[in-house]
């Protein structure tokens, strides 16, 4: 069965974003994750950016700025650096892929930018500035979010199944009314995980059965009406 249908969308997150805590990813349904795009605090700090969007990771602003190096460390294959002089004027990049660069001038602002973020750029990225007042250094851990794609569809016997396919990290599926489902997860090579859930109603009168898929990079909500084995009429999608 390969119906057709109707279904809401809501995902948010473009740019570098502050992680979600186990809390907020469990406060659902009804809240959508919202974040700014940049920013730039000092030590270690963990940061999300969804699959595609573009993301910026600044430096520490500091007057006469002698030398920046950017060092990435990505979870998947060997490290780069970009790195400025200013003695030189000169910039210089080992090893980087051209998905990322400098945002501006590194003179004026040192920021890295990546564009079209992808899940090979899960990693680790450290700033270090040289001043005359001094070194700083931040660093980054980047996870990439990559949202599920959501379907639902009848089985053999007319019970409503949710799919929340190839998320990172593995999605949350709810349901509206009460159900004693256990969804299953399949992990691909690529760290995506599939979700699946079954819907088994308490009460045989239950006709329109709507799934929530909580995810760090967005909610989604698919509605079906599924009919016992035998009645002919098709699934319907709200």
């Amino acid at each position: 069965m390969s119906p057709s249908g109707k279904f809401v969308v809501s995902i948010e997150g473009v740019g570098c974003d502050r992680p979600l805590n186990s809390k907020a990813m469990s406060d659902i349904p009804g809240h959508l994750l919202t974040h700014p795009s940049s920013f730039s605090p000092s030590g270690n700090n963990s940061v999300s950016a969804t699959v595609g969007n573009s993301c910026v990771l600044t430096c520490p602003s500091k007057p006469n700025i002698t030398m920046v190096t950017w060092k990435i460390s990505p979870k998947v294959g060997g490290p780069c650096t970009l790195g400025y002089r200013a003695d030189q004027n000169k910039t210089d990049r080992t090893n980087c892929s051209d998905s990322m660069n400098w945002k501006f001038r590194p003179d004026w602002d040192p920021a890295l930018e990546i564009w079209q973020v992808g899940i090979d750029h899960d990693g680790n990225y450290t700033c270090e500035v040289v001043a005359t007042e001094g070194n700083f250094h931040t660093t980054y851990h980047l996870t990439v979010l990559v949202p599920p794609r959501l379907t639902m569809y009848c089985d053999d016997h007319g019970n409503p199944m949710c799919k929340a396919m190839a998320g990172k990290p593995a999605a949350q599926i709810l349901w509206v009314l009460e159900s004693n489902s256990t969804p299953k997860e399949e992990g691909h090579d690529n760290g995506t995980v599939t979700v699946l859930s079954t819907f088994t109603a308490y009460s045989t009168n239950v006709t329109n059965t709507t799934c929530i898929v909580s995810h760090p990079a967005g909610n989604q909500s698919m509605t079906i009406a599924c009919h016992p084995p035998g009645n002919r009429t098709s699934a319907k999608f709200f």
